[in-house]
């Protein structure tokens, strides 16, 4: 029998969608880009995003005409942390990770294809780079969270994303080719962490390490993220072993395992 499509259900998936967009970065989106970005027309984005505001899951700022995240969004996360409270077990490693390597240390989730950077801790280097902070999403294998995640799937997983590469790496696709991730992603699993040379920004380097939830995939991960002389070759084994006892350490904290490095 085919099955009956749920009534709504497109309508559901577009405000997501809007959500998603907007709650990239602190400072929103304009209408004109969540127009672009979302692919659908400028009045059908219009009416939903008023609907959502008179939620209270949206706001327009009139001083940038953004469209921003709502109040509403800000008490539903505080109720879903008690579910997951990431802060509490991600938050002492990421202190670690800042104060040992003078780099900022991220925490980031993975959500379907993409991961989102939940937690962020500032190293002391006074120069840092500014391409991941809280909320900014990456495809999987984009980035170094995202590479070391990646790295780490099932490979029926990994050539689900690469049939559509193009179309999944999006505006990274230019500098992150199918040859190029794969490469990063072998060497990622012969390493255990993973290392971005400046692929999504020219001069802005990261190091990854996955965490594992209880049935062994790689659901997290911690990485490192600075200015290209802070992550030379003969840095990099230090910077690994680093994120890779961190990883393990809140792995085991979950009641995951680790995959051993291939």
């Amino acid at each position: 029998m085919t099955a009956v499509p749920v009534q709504g259900a497109q309508v559901v998936a577009r405000i997501a969608g809007l959500l998603r967009l907007v709650g990239r970065s602190p400072e929103g989106m304009p209408l004109a880009a969540l127009v672009r970005e979302s692919g659908l027309t400028r009045p059908t984005v219009h009416r939903l995003l008023s609907s959502l505001a008179s939620e209270g899951l949206l706001d327009h700022d009139s001083a940038t005409g953004n469209w921003v995240l709502g109040p509403e969004v800000l008490l539903m996360g505080s109720v879903a942390s008690a579910r997951f409270p990431m802060e509490d077990i991600a938050r002492p490693s990421l202190r670690r990770l800042a104060e040992a390597t003078g780099e900022s240390a991220f925490f980031s989730i993975r959500r379907g294809a993409e991961t989102v950077c939940l937690l962020r801790e500032e190293g002391s280097f006074p120069v840092r780079s500014f391409v991941l902070h809280e909320g900014v999403r990456f495809p999987l294998g984009v980035a170094s969270a995202g590479t070391a995640i990646m790295a780490f799937l099932p490979d029926d997983e990994q050539e689900e994303l690469f049939v559509r590469w193009p179309e999944h790496a999006g505006a990274f696709a230019a500098n992150h080719t199918a040859e190029r991730v794969r490469e990063n992603l072998a060497r990622t699993r012969l390493a255990g962490y993973s290392v971005n040379p400046g692929m999504v920004l020219e001069g802005s380097w990261g190091m990854g390490a996955a965490v594992f939830d209880r049935s062994g995939k790689p659901a997290w991960a911690l990485s490192l993220t600075g200015i290209e002389p802070r992550f030379k070759p003969e840095r990099q084994p230090e910077l690994g072993a680093l994120l890779m006892a961190e990883a393990h350490r809140i792995t085991q904290q979950l009641g995951g395992e680790a995959a051993a490095p291939k």
